[in-house]
């Protein structure tokens, strides 16, 4: 079952959306639009089994950010699948001196990948995409004759690639091509042998998407995803009338580094959203809107255990038991822990000037949102999970999520 409703009713009507096209697509988000999000601040439950009233959590927020030298930060929590907390503080620009809404338009970063791995599901579930299926079967012609990837010329190891490897980050390719010394795109190690994060494979996947579907990827994400689920603020790519309350990137020093207007949908990070429409995805995942209760759990099933010390960087093989104890593994699309509230599963949005988390304990339906604009957002994550829901299990060793407080640790 899932945790929060079944969603899977709901499956023909987005199918009839899919077949509608781009034009029907924008009617459908023109009626379904929800309301402009409105701050939200009720009494939370934590996971044990506290409540904190809204001064409390607004206290603790702006104290760590304070202590963190975060600008802005927009956060929602869940409780029971449903939202009980939503607010923006701080800045979306310090020089302006302009607020952080609940409606700022931050950089999703890698939230993107669990969007369109959601997006990925749907197409499981109707037999468009077969999970263990070599991406091979669904090209035109051999992948290294495509000019992005023709560094792999001569390895045939790509044939060996699966979307269930991609999802999974098991497919042995790099995080990115350009922190190669030559930028060449080349295998770390053979598909399916381990867990490494890949951009690159997400990227990979977007293309057997398209090929497979004669779809292009972002108007997959509108049409099963961004609208059905009402995220109004939220796209692939750029939007003009995301200027009225747009958030500015700063790195730790406090420099603004701008907001990237991307033009391009590049699957494994280009979304940009503000916190209401993840609030809002997060929602709909936790409902299982849109997939039947056996896709969702294939999804949020562990498809490999996870003993890397840290995510990143990518290549690295030391190896550590420090995360036995919460079963850290990887699903489709979604990092996954045990504890002992239940299952969890955890996305994290990371890039200069940007750092985002959001993780959902699916038992209790106990969710909490965070999106910054500052390259400081990560250090103050671990002591706000702890205090606003009772999350210590947040992997943050392994995320490298060094708190505000701590000597900062290398990287090397």
């Amino acid at each position: 079952m899932h945790g929060y409703g079944d969603g899977a009713g709901k499956l023909a009507a987005m199918l009839a959306l899919a077949c509608a096209g781009a034009l029907m697509g924008t009617q459908v988000a023109a009626q379904q639009a929800p309301a402009p999000a409105e701050r939200v601040e009720s009494a939370v439950r934590t996971l044990d089994g506290r409540t904190l009233q809204p001064a409390e959590v607004r206290a603790t927020v702006e104290r760590l950010m304070r202590a963190g030298r975060v600008p802005g930060l927009g956060l929602a929590i869940l409780n029971r699948g449903e939202v009980v907390y939503l607010r923006g503080f701080g800045e979306r620009d310090v020089e302006r001196h302009l607020p952080f809404t609940e409606r700022t338009v931050t950089y999703a970063a890698s939230f993107t990948k669990s969007m369109f791995a959601y997006m990925v599901m749907q197409l499981v579930e109707e037999g468009r995409i077969d999970l263990d299926r070599p991406i091979g079967e669904y090209l035109a012609r051999p992948l290294p004759e495509y000019p992005k990837y023709a560094d792999l010329a001569g390895d045939d190891r790509w044939r060996g690639i699966t979307p269930r490897m991609l999802l999974s980050h098991t497919s042995g390719l790099p995080n990115w091509r350009f922190t190669a010394p030559d930028e060449k795109l080349r295998f770390d190690f053979d598909p399916g042998f381990r867990y490494a994060y890949s951009g690159e494979g997400i990227n990979l996947l977007q293309m057997v998407v398209e090929e497979a579907t004669h779809r292009p990827v972002g108007e997959l994400m509108r049409e099963r995803v961004l609208v059905p689920l009402g995220m109004t603020r939220t796209d692939l790519t750029w939007h003009a009338e995301w200027e009225d309350d747009l958030a500015i990137g700063y790195d730790e020093a406090g420099k603004p580094l701008g907001h990237n207007r991307r033009s391009n949908v590049r699957a494994a990070g280009s979304a940009d959203a503000d916190i209401a429409d993840v609030a809002r995805f997060v929602r709909g995942v936790l409902r299982g809107q849109g997939i039947s209760a056996a896709t969702r759990a294939e999804m949020l099933r562990p498809q490999v255990r996870i003993r890397s010390a840290h995510q990143f960087p990518t290549a690295n093989r030391d190896t550590t038991s420090r995360d036995d104890g919460i079963a850290l593994s990887y699903g489709l699309g979604w990092g996954l822990l045990r504890s002992p509230h239940g299952p969890a599963y955890f996305k994290e949005g990371h890039d200069d000037g940007w750092e985002n988390y959001m993780i959902t304990f699916d038992r209790s339906g106990t969710a909490l949102v965070v999106m910054t604009n500052s390259s400081n957002g990560e250090s103050i994550f671990k002591e706000l999970l702890a205090t606003l829901i009772g999350d210590t299990y947040t992997p943050w060793e392994w995320e490298r999520y060094t708190p505000y407080d701590a000597p900062v640790e290398s990287h090397d």
